[in-house]
């Protein structure tokens, strides 16, 4: 029978061992008899990026409670990055002092890096119960995966995103908080730079999730830019700037395909002021510019107010390039309190639905 091989980057004491056992026992995390894998254990004051490059596919690294300084990249597949819930404390640390891996995600300004390639997405990585806080762009950053996990984790007072994947599919993204991050605490996205080559159109996310997180305090809590086929469900998202954003434009395919459901969208009301050509971002509910085929339906969207030309419980805005929302969804969604207007379409598309709505006011009238 195969056994189970654990790693220290030092010899444990009596204390780490039992809170480790602690740990995994909560977790459900001790692998089955058949499973050849390692668990690489790091404490405060060790090194996590020395864990991560001695891992193996289908390792584990394991942080115990405590504070870690510096980044970490991820490049194998298969990895899990595990700590003891928001006791496990990722935040900046001097890049000068890391190995290559740390040294390039800090200069970055990311906490966590999770890099693939176009040609060669990572896959399977998964990320929980830690809490990275405090970097200078993203505290999790994720470019070309496929079929990563980030789970229970808490990702708070990042500079731009708290949660961010570019050109990646199958994501789950499940039971996380992220809050006070200077962007979203949720982003997904073709390619992250606005500015970037959009040429290729959405992405086909493959059936990505966004269920069951908390956002709170952001820019915006989600934000999805130029993808398809994912959904946005059953996620507490309040006192941001805005609470959901999907974001479309001239490419094809098209952003869409996608579903909002079952989400609680409360009192977006921060105040985020004007950046590039965007206005500035203030009591917006749920929010479609330029897409097609959403389906919004079943969430609870109240009390977002403001006075920006995106305020409103579910808005369609008009494209920054002057592509209009169409063939989209919105059914059943409770949506009261919200100002200029639970419902707002200015655009009067035809092709867009608006049924069995429990609202008091849309612009135009006769959507509720």
């Amino acid at each position: 029978m195969p056994t189970r091989r654990v790693h220290h980057l030092a010899a444990a004491t009596a204390a780490a061992t039992t809170t480790l056992t602690t740990i995994l026992a909560t977790l459900g995390a001790v692998p089955s008899a058949h499973a050849a894998v390692s668990l690489h254990v790091v404490q405060p004051g060790q090194s996590i990026q020395q864990a991560v490059d001695a891992a193996s596919p289908g390792d584990t690294v394991q942080l115990l409670p405590g504070t870690y300084h510096g980044s970490v990249r991820i490049t194998t597949a298969g990895l899990t990055l595990r700590g003891a819930g928001p006791n496990s404390v990722i935040t900046p640390g001097d890049a000068a002092d890391g190995t290559a891996g740390d040294a390039i995600c800090a200069a970055a300004g990311h906490g966590v890096c999770v890099v693939g390639t176009d040609q060669n997405p990572l896959g399977g990585i998964t990320i929980e119960a830690l809490a990275v806080a405090g970097f200078q762009k993203n505290g999790i950053n994720a470019t070309a995966t496929d079929g990563m996990t980030v789970r229970a984790a808490y990702i708070r007072d990042n500079g731009q995103q708290g949660i961010s994947q570019e050109k990646s599919t199958r994501a789950v993204i499940v039971g996380n908080s992220a809050t006070g991050n200077g962007q979203s605490g949720v982003f997904l996205a073709n390619i992250v730079d606005p500015e970037g080559d959009s040429s290729g159109g959405a992405i086909d996310t493959a059936g990505t999730v966004i269920s069951g997180n908390r956002l709170t305090d952001n820019r915006i809590g989600v934000a999805v830019r130029r993808l398809r086929n994912l959904s946005v469900e059953q996620n507490d998202i309040h006192g941001n700037c805005g609470g959901v954003f999907i974001v479309g434009d001239e490419t094809v395919p098209r952003a869409g395909a996608l579903s909002v459901t079952r989400n609680r969208v409360v009192a977006n009301n921060k105040y985020c002021p004007p950046s590039g050509r965007l206005d500035h971002i203030q009591g917006t509910g749920i929010l479609l510019t330029g897409a097609e085929d959403v389906s919004v339906m079943d969430n609870q969207v109240r009390d977002n107010v403001g006075a920006s030309p995106m305020s409103g419980g579910i808005v369609f805005f008009h494209s920054l390039v002057g592509v209009a929302n169409t063939g989209n969804t919105v059914a059943t969604n409770n949506a009261i309190g919200n100002s200029p207007a639970d419902l707002v379409d200015r655009e009067g598309d035809s092709s867009n639905s608006f049924a069995r709505n429990h609202c008091s006011v849309s612009e135009p009238v006769g959507h509720c």
